[in-house]
């Protein structure tokens, strides 16, 4: 791959960080032959998103809208798209998680979103525009659900001998070197603790932390990597690199296509579930077309898109009379996501992040 094939995957979110320091390293190209793309020198709405959400079929209606794509930089960490934001990277949207939204609000870097510039915000689910910290002091709308979905155990049925589906499986020493956790923070420590059994595994006491610290310590010379983009994970699966990792629905979607055998696990312990969406920075440079985004994204046409190419069920009620029966079926996704989150354990917000990503970062280093 050339230099100009480089930077376009990057640009286009292809390649993670570890798959693009391979190609750099064997390629003898450094850091600093690369430029800096600033996200403020954009013309478009900057959706500031995880790898592979900046997909065409997220906003079909703001491309139409404006002839072009909105600008998509990525993170892998949530937590590193804070402290980017908090530098001054500047940008219009963020895409957290339920876990996060305490986080963001609490920063203070986002503003209240004018509901009624949205034209399908009426037809969301209700309960999910008003998960924890989606809502200000004063009934103000801070977040806009867009996909709700699992956290499990990726595996390869035909490589993995289950003896039972289970969170443990990432702790299984038969297959050492095989492994791979999520590289967030907040993902891996609430893993540890619902193994733990412990009462809220995302907001541990600080006996339960150091309990989750050590299984996790345990746990990280079984690790092949910790992955930071659902690509790296996923081509590590599909190769046979790793027989087994947490993930998302798209990576079953995404496998599958590919051919690949693949199970998604349904732990003992309980499946973890989560609902994301849009948060509106305070300083967004591009506020109008901002709004257009986040209602593209909000769109039956985006949400049928969504289901059917990465599984991930949407925050519109008006999706569902649009996708067919059988391919819900195939996705384990009911109509409704009360149905769906009553069936897992439900992410809730995150109160103090910072210790959890000082842990984490102490156990990959060793410490």
């Amino acid at each position: 791959m050339n230099k100009r094939d480089l930077l376009s995957a990057m640009k286009a979110g292809r390649l993670s960080r570890r798959d693009m320091m391979k190609i750099m390293s064997a390629a003898g190209v450094g850091m600093a032959v690369l430029p800096v793309r600033r996200a403020n020198a954009a013309d478009e709405a900057i959706n500031f998103t995880w790898e592979g959400y900046n997909e065409p079929g997220f906003h079909p209606a703001y491309t139409a809208k404006h002839g072009a794509e909105p600008e998509g930089p990525y993170f892998a960490d949530i937590g590193e798209a804070l402290a980017k934001v908090r530098s001054g990277f500047v940008v219009d949207v963020v895409h957290p998680c339920s876990v996060d939204l305490g986080t963001w609000k609490q920063a203070g870097v986002t503003q209240a979103i004018d509901t009624s510039r949205l034209t399908h915000f009426g037809d969301l689910f209700e309960t999910l525009t008003k998960i924890d910290f989606a809502q200000g002091d004063n009934g103000e709308q801070l977040f806009i659900p867009v996909d709700w979905g699992n956290t499990s155990v990726l595996y390869r049925p035909d490589l993995f001998e289950v003896k039972e589906e289970s969170w443990s499986m990432m702790w299984d020493e038969r297959y050492a070197g095989q492994l791979s956790m999520s590289a967030d923070a907040t993902e891996a420590v609430a893993i540890a603790g619902i193994l733990l059994g412990v009462k809220d595994p995302f907001n541990l006491t600080d006996e339960e932390l150091a309990k989750a610290k050590e299984l996790l310590v345990k746990q990280k010379p079984l690790m092949r990597f910790y992955w930071d983009s659902n690509s790296t994970v996923e081509q590590a699966l599909a190769s046979g690199e790793l027989i087994a990792a947490t993930g998302w629905n798209s990576s079953v979607q995404t496998l599958k296509g590919q051919g690949v055998p693949i199970a998604y696990a349904n732990p003992k312990e309980g499946i973890m579930s989560y609902c994301c969406g849009l948060v509106l920075m305070k300083d967004a440079p591009h506020l109008d077309k901002a709004y257009d985004l986040i209602d593209a994204m909000i769109a039956p046409e985006a949400g049928k898109w969504l289901i059917e190419s990465y599984g991930y069920g949407h925050s519109n009620k008006k999706t569902f009379e649009t996708i067919d029966e059988a391919i819900l079926t195939d996705r384990n996704l009911p109509k409704d996501p009360n149905t769906f989150f009553a069936k897992g354990i439900f992410q809730k917000p995150t109160h103090d992040p910072d210790r959890l990503h000082k842990m984490f970062e102490e156990v990959k280093a060793g410490a």
